[in-house]
């Protein structure tokens, strides 16, 4: 399998007062391209750590961060964000949609700074909430759509500029169980028919099953990297 991110010896540190406090230490891990991964780990054990650094929402103190082969821009915060609009989409608990705007305009937010006519943003936005299965709800505000549409709405909203990575952190720990079934069998066709390399942090052993494959934290060290016989709801 193509490697397509890799974490090389990467440790993270923290301040917290006088202390410093170590959040991943010499982390080594491949996730191959088109590949799906839960994370799992206790609290505290480093996972949106790792998270971050994936996405480029933080730096390491030591190691690197490769994404296809190329390391990670530690540049500008204007780079670093350029680089996630087109590389990254996340997926959170909380779908943090804007309560005053539409299904179609939530998710058209992240297009709005690209070079492309409004027409071409409005159909790639009814595009993707149709393959959500939301086409019928273009125009509900997020009060008038159930918890499991609003995070379909979200995942929308997340791949909506075509990234390569998908990095979900809890997104069906806020939902009942159809519902979260109906997000991770989402994230799956993602995975299969649409090639999305996904992260998923998560604590439901149920949701991790989906996964190819699990991947521990503890203390900021990885301890166990398990790979599942089948990717499927059960």
């Amino acid at each position: 399998m193509l490697m397509y991110i890799q974490i090389q010896n990467v440790s993270k540190f923290y301040r917290k007062g006088a202390n410093r406090v170590k959040a991943l230490e010499k982390v080594n891990l491949d996730i191959g391209l088109n590949e799906f991964v839960a994370l799992k780990g206790p609290s505290g054990s480093g996972k949106t750590t790792l998270m971050n650094l994936i996405g480029g929402l933080d730096t390491p103190d030591a190691g690197r961060v490769l994404i296809g082969g190329k390391e990670i821009v530690h540049g500008s915060d204007r780079q670093r964000a350029n680089w996630r609009a087109e590389n990254v989409g996340f997926i959170f608990q909380f779908n943090n949609l804007l309560s005053f705007l539409t299904a179609e305009q939530n998710v058209e937010i992240p297009l709005l700074l690209r070079r492309m006519s409004s027409a071409e943003r409005k159909n790639k936005v009814k595009a993707v909430l149709k393959l959500v299965g939301l086409g019928d709800r273009l125009n509900h505000k997020p009060n008038e759509l159930s918890g499991g549409q609003e995070q379909r709405v979200a995942i929308a909203r997340a791949i909506v500029a075509d990234p390569c990575i998908l990095l979900c952190d809890e997104p069906t720990g806020d939902l009942d169980k159809e519902s979260a079934d109906e997000v991770l069998a989402l994230l799956r066709t993602l995975k299969e028919s649409f090639n999305k390399t996904i992260l998923m942090v998560t604590h439901d052993q149920h949701a991790s099953q989906v996964a190819d494959r699990s991947i521990i934290l503890n203390k900021g060290k990885l301890v166990i990297d398990q790979l599942h016989s089948c990717g499927k709801l059960t």
